[in-house]
């Protein structure tokens, strides 16, 4: 099965191609084409995305990223012929809110001949309504003149499939043990999700405020640290450890020993600007706080993780999302986790698979068109940013 998979839930405008060979979760995927832009230059003034300026990219990007993706894939072949009045009147109305985008597929159709599809996979939430509103709609015009079908496509259960995708070896999902619980750390969510089977999920714990990634955007711009502040405020913090930097600030772990599997970072968050008010930090200062806050929020997720094994008995945990890219908590997981759960196997992503990427959407799609798990017939497709994996 050949996959055209689409990505645009926030601040990255992917596609990929892939070769999916046999059933899921069994079956082998070959990328033969994959690009992808970033806005993060863009938004680095705002602090964080504006959404508005994302849906804007976005557009810009889309047809330039599937040129990329098809000529990667060597299917990108110029043509001689021109859409018919119907064809041309159907992208008119499918991106009627993005005149831009529908002139320029209208000179990418008329330019290249028909690449070969069995279906194409897209995001469809959660994220930046704006944003996946615009990948939606290329998607449904794409399949509209290409006589496609699309499965639309959950954000995060991409993420999950991501972990356990050996892009080094096999090109295989991983043998995983079920049920399964994954944490999930990314600038939007914070959650704890338990798969009993594939493709079948329950929230058993969630953040009741900031998500993770938040946090770390939002500690960062009080200590001065440019957007995206996570990576920075990891390498600050890496640095204090080296040099065995003091206790800077005595931060709370908020919810640590709570009788649920949820999450609270706005507390800690409120710590460091109290910590920080009207004070210019010091180098040493700036190192020795962001490690203090990565050492809280760590301590936070590896006692939420553990509990949450203990009570279902999971003998898999999966770590997905972009915070998962973040040096010190792999180490604290792969260490302590294990140290407590020895008969646990703990999954990451490879690191370029563990921010956002349209990979994990095609695997994800594959996963959708499978049996059960498949859309009904002319089933609505939809943007939804706040679409959750509990209800798939």
């Amino acid at each position: 099965m050949k996959i055209l998979a689409i990505e645009t839930s926030c601040d990255e405008t992917a596609i990929s191609i892939i070769e999916a060979t046999g059933d899921f979760p069994d079956a082998t995927y070959e990328v033969l084409g994959n690009a992808l832009h970033s806005q993060i230059a863009i938004h680095v003034e705002y602090g964080g995305v504006f959404p508005a300026l994302a849906k804007r990219e976005h557009a810009k990007k889309l047809v330039p990223m599937l040129t990329q993706a098809l000529s990667e894939a060597e299917l990108l072949e110029e043509g001689d012929h021109n859409l018919t009045n119907e064809q041309t009147e159907k992208i008119s109305t499918i991106l009627y809110r993005e005149p831009d985008l529908s002139e320029t597929m209208l000179e990418f159709f008329n330019k290249y001949e028909q690449p070969e599809f069995d279906l194409i996979a897209v995001t469809s939430g959660p994220g930046l309504e704006p944003a996946l509103w615009v990948g939606v709609n290329f998607a449904k015009t794409l399949a509209a003149i290409w006589n496609t079908p699309v499965v639309p496509v959950n954000h995060m259960e991409g993420h999950i499939l991501a972990s356990i995708f050996d892009i080094e070896r096999d090109d295989q999902l991983a043998e995983i043990s079920l049920p399964a619980i994954s944490l999930l750390i990314s600038g939007g969510h914070t959650e704890l999700i338990l798969m009993n089977e594939w493709g079948h999920y329950e929230k058993i714990g969630q953040t009741l405020d900031d998500a993770v990634g938040e946090a770390y955007d939002k500690v960062a711009r009080m200590m001065d640290i440019p957007y995206p502040g996570g990576p920075e405020i990891g390498r600050l913090a890496g640095l204090a450890r080296q040099q065995k930097l003091p206790t800077y600030a005595d931060l709370p772990r908020p919810m640590l020993n709570s009788d649920d599997l949820n999450f609270s970072f706005s507390g800690l968050k409120t710590a460091v600007r109290y910590k920080v008010a009207d004070q210019v930090l010091t180098g040493e200062e700036k190192q020795a706080l962001a490690r203090d806050f990565e050492d809280a929020v760590t301590e936070v997720l590896l006692k939420k993780a553990a509990r949450a094994l203990t009570e279902y008995g999971a003998k898999t945990f999966i770590v997905g999302g972009g915070v998962s890219a973040n040096q010190h908590l792999r180490q604290s997981f792969n260490a302590k986790l294990l140290e407590s759960h020895p008969d646990v196997t703990v999954y990451f992503p490879h690191r370029a698979m563990s921010t956002d990427n349209s990979v994990m959407i095609a695997l994800a799609g594959h996963a959708r068109a499978a049996g059960a798990l498949a859309p009904a017939a002319g089933q609505l497709i939809k943007a939804d940013g706040n679409r959750s994996l509990a209800t798939e």
